[in-house]
């Protein structure tokens, strides 16, 4: 429970109670945890937990340039939510990927995580 604005109690532990207790700042992202079951995520985070790009910002400039197409349509800003079933086209250096969206990350994670993220419906083996 919280007294003070963004602030909790911490317990002590010397089971003296709450006598001897500090305050303890809380971030505003942590009060409320989403968990795992993430239902949307932003364009560009998404791309680069997928590992098509190495920095996220990166991501960012690639679909602000217009190479990133959701479900056919052309996507401009790194901030629209892609959710899973929807089927993203990106324009790389030279080649063309189609994937489908089955799953989001809280974290990036290795190329081995990044795969479970997304069907290639291209067909090509990676």
């Amino acid at each position: 429970m919280s007294y003070w604005p963004g602030e909790a109690l911490a317990e002590t532990g010397s089971g003296g109670g709450y006598r001897f207790a500090r305050r303890k700042r809380v971030k505003r992202n942590q009060r409320f945890s989403r968990g795992c079951c993430v239902e949307r995520q932003r364009l560009d985070k998404w791309l680069w937990h997928a590992r098509l790009v190495k920095a996220r910002s990166s991501a960012a400039a690639l679909v602000e340039a217009g190479h990133v197409r959701i479900n056919g349509v052309r996507e401009t800003s790194p901030g629209h939510a892609v959710k899973a079933g929807d089927v993203v086209t990106v324009g790389l250096d030279r080649s063309v990927r189609v994937l489908k969206v089955i799953g989001f990350a809280e974290r990036r994670g290795d190329a081995a995580s990044a795969r479970v993220l997304y069907v290639d419906l291209q067909g090509r083996a990676e």
